[in-house]
């Protein structure tokens, strides 16, 4: 099958490398935008597809049997409408990825998932950390343990690196928030998947209530804000965004009445090795752990050496050191599950289904992030069983991502 990227940043280059390792899946086309000629290089010279550039997402529609939307949050309604649009003109697509968060609010995701319905676009959620290949391998190993003893009763997930690549990840206004909507989606999302009994569908279990905080903590210093507007054009002065989340959601087990919980923390300035991403749960006389830091290959780097790197983060994603005892990972992508989502997308969409995560699963993390910061800023736990609830977080916006940081930070 030929897929056509529409984006061409540290994302798109990151699954451009995931798909290299998936029999079947060609870059066929990329749309044109910043960064798109390296990336088309690249996966020319890596044999990964023609990658062809087009200059509209209408033209590129009729090449290609996928679509990925690796563009910026902002961006992506405007850019499904146009995808519609080329279906309804003649465009013969299997289906449509989009990489997460879904959108910037409720009211974003269920737009998109209506759009994906009108085209009868089949689809597929990119959340990496589900499709990880130790987070698989727990559930294989643990699952006699499991039906003997019963389903983990708790989760605990976090992903943490020292500040995104791009401006526009700062951005409150166009990114959605701060680290809670860039990350905390991950961690929300695994923990939940983790939690959920085997062989159940991956909403089996029923969110009842969220908590959370949020804080400024390293990036609202006056050194730290000087930084960031000078290598960013960020002011966070005026409009901050949060550096560190933290919550807990309740799940109830609608066959047993039981309710268990997964907590979630995420932040901007950990100014260790680089991306962490660490998952546990402990469910009745056992446990797993995840921590990606802890690598089988590590390497040392002296002063008298280190002026030969180049490139710090080819050892680890968001690696802040070029020196030192260093954590090298050979395959990040594998690790990380985006070789299996894609593998996912591809077995899925080749068989006129979605995938394993269709978009309506991203519209539910997209609402429980949304709660997350209602808890937050209303310094109270969400109940998410309340039909008043329900219906307000239709429309919610967080006053983070309306430009209100100072009053809620």
């Amino acid at each position: 099958m030929k897929l056509g990227m529409i984006g061409a940043g540290f994302v798109a280059r990151f699954q451009a490398v995931a798909m290299m390792q998936v029999r079947g899946l060609e870059l066929g086309a990329l749309l044109n935008r910043g960064g798109t000629q390296e990336l088309a290089r690249f996966s020319q010279e890596n044999n990964l597809g023609p990658a062809k550039i087009y200059d509209s997402i209408t033209e590129m529609a009729k090449q290609v049997d996928i679509l990925a939307i690796y563009a910026p949050n902002y961006a992506r309604i405007a850019i499904m409408e146009e995808i519609v649009d080329a279906v309804k003109s003649g465009a013969e697509l299997k289906g449509v990825i989009c990489e997460k968060p879904l959108g910037r609010s409720v009211a974003e995701a269920r737009r998109l998932v209506q759009l994906a319905a009108e085209a009868n676009l089949r689809t597929a959620y990119f959340e990496n950390q589900i499709y990880m290949k130790p987070i698989r391998k727990q559930l294989d190993q643990l699952a006699l343990v499991q039906k003997v003893m019963g389903p983990l009763s708790l989760a605990r997930a976090s992903e943490e690196h020292a500040g995104p690549h791009e401006p526009w990840f700062w951005d409150p206004a166009r990114q959605g928030g701060g680290v809670l909507s860039d990350m905390g989606c991950h961690s929300i999302a695994v923990g939940w998947y983790v939690l959920t009994p085997l062989g159940r569908e991956i909403t089996f279990l029923k969110p009842q209530t969220v908590s959370a905080e949020v804080a400024l903590l390293k990036w609202g210093l006056p050194e730290w804000r000087k930084k960031l507007l000078e290598g960013k054009g960020i002011d966070y002065d005026k409009t901050p965004a949060e550096d560190f989340a933290t919550g807990v959601v309740t799940y109830l087990n609608p066959d047993t009445g039981q309710r268990v919980k997964a907590q979630f923390t995420n932040s901007w300035m950990f100014d260790k090795q680089g991306l962490r991403l660490f998952m546990d749960g402990l469910g009745p006389g056992y446990a797993f752990e995840v921590n990606t830091l802890v690598s089988p290959l590590t390497v040392f780097v002296g002063d008298v050496a280190a002026a030969s790197i180049l490139d710090q983060e080819a050892t680890l994603e968001k690696s802040t050191a070029s020196r030192g005892l260093l954590a090298v990972h050979h395959n990040e992508a594998d690790l990380y599950g985006y070789t299996d989502e894609n593998q996912d997308a591809l077995e899925a969409f080749s068989a006129n289904k979605d995938a394993f995560l269709p978009w309506s699963y991203g519209l539910e993390i997209t609402r429980l992030v949304m709660a997350a910061y209602m808890a937050a800023e209303r310094q109270k736990t969400i109940d998410l069983t309340d039909p008043a609830v329900q219906q307000e977080l239709e429309s919610y916006i967080p006053a983070i991502q309306q430009g209100h940081g100072k009053d809620v930070l």
